[in-house]
Formats: structure tokens, C-alpha cells, sequence
């Protein structure tokens, strides 16, 4: 027996919301993961190096859901969260994006080496940019030490957190196959 009423605009509005949801996914987790790795423990902060794979690894796999504006709110986050002068996480995370999605055609074919080779190029653009700007802004060459010491962060994080956010990914990927 059939239902009365509205039975056609409620799946719509629950596909579209269903969507809206996966898409927002990839940003995220990205800004949770950012926010969790801002806690104080006495560590280096290992901020920069998860923003920089979120952004990396969506940008890459899942460009709709990473576009400049949620690239440039992660960068954004990322001063704000680190302390840091506005502009600079901004600035290489922008640049990641634009960069990753350039590539995307070729990187996103490649074995998991390949890419990770590839992310420590951007890594290190990254880091170096980010080590110039701290300099040109304080009229002063800062100490190279922790700028090692993120660059060996960022690079030795990438594979557990592109392992985590593969397996989201196709998560995401087996839910829209249901739809």
C-alpha cells in the first residue's frame, strides 16, 4: 500500500544531505585532526604536518570535497592553532592545493611510494616556504632546528595518516556505491 503525502521529496532531501555530508567529510576530519594535534604535550607540534596531509592526500583523491576555500580555512586554522603569523599556514596550504591538483592526474595513479616521494617535495616547499616567511617577517634568520625537525615530522607521519584517511576514503566510496 502506498504512503500519502510528500514520498518523492523526502529521499531528495536525504541524498542531498547525504552528499553534503560526504563531501564536508574530507574537511573535516582534516580540521578535527588539526585541532587534536594542537593539544600541548610537551612534544613538537605535529599541527603543520597534519594539515599538510589532509590537504595533500584530498586535494589528490577527492578534489571536490578539498577546494581552495576549505584549503585556505585549513591554513587558516593551522596559524591560528599554531600561533603562528597569519598567512604563512594559509599561504602553503594554498600552494599545496593548487599544486596537488595540478599533478593529480599523474600522482593519483602512482603506488604509494610514489606519492610519498612526491609529498616530501611538498613537504619540504612547504617547510622552506614557511622557514623564509618567519624570516622575512622578523627581519631575522630563526634557527633552522625546528624547521628540521617539522620537515622529518611531516614527512614521517604522512604514511599512518594517509593509511587513516585511505580507509575513509573508501568508506566514503563503498557508501556512495549504496547510493
Amino acid at each position: 500500500m502506498a504512503r500519502q503525502g510528500r514520498p518523492a521529496s523526502a529521499p531528495g532531501l536525504l541524498a542531498r544531505l547525504d552528499a553534503l555530508a560526504r563531501a564536508a567529510v574530507p574537511g573535516v576530519t582534516t580540521a578535527l585532526g588539526m585541532i587534536l594535534a594542537a593539544a600541548p604535550v610537551g612534544l613538537p607540534s605535529i599541527l603543520p604536518a597534519v594539515g599538510l596531509a589532509g590537504v595533500f592526500f584530498w586535494s589528490l583523491f577527492r578534489p571536490g570535497s578539498m577546494p581552495a576555500p576549505v584549503a585556505f580555512g585549513m591554513g587558516l586554522l593551522q596559524d591560528l592553532l599554531g600561533f603562528a603569523p597569519l598567512g604563512i599556514g594559509v599561504l602553503t596550504l594554498l600552494l599545496t592545493h593548487a599544486a596537488a591538483l595540478r599533478l593529480r592526474r599523474v600522482l593519483a595513479k602512482q603506488s604509494f611510494l610514489l606519492v610519498w616521494l612526491a609529498y616530501c617535495g611538498f613537504a619540504l616547499l612547504a617547510v622552506g616556504i614557511g622557514y623564509v616567511l618567519q624570516a622575512l617577517l622578523a627581519w631575522q634568520v630563526p634557527s633552522t632546528t625546528p624547521a628540521i625537525a617539522q620537515l622529518g615530522l611531516t614527512i614521517g607521519l604522512y604514511p599512518l595518516l594517509a593509511w587513516l584517511m585511505a580507509c575513509v576514503h573508501r568508506a566514503m566510496q563503498r557508501a556512495e556505491a549504496l547510493a
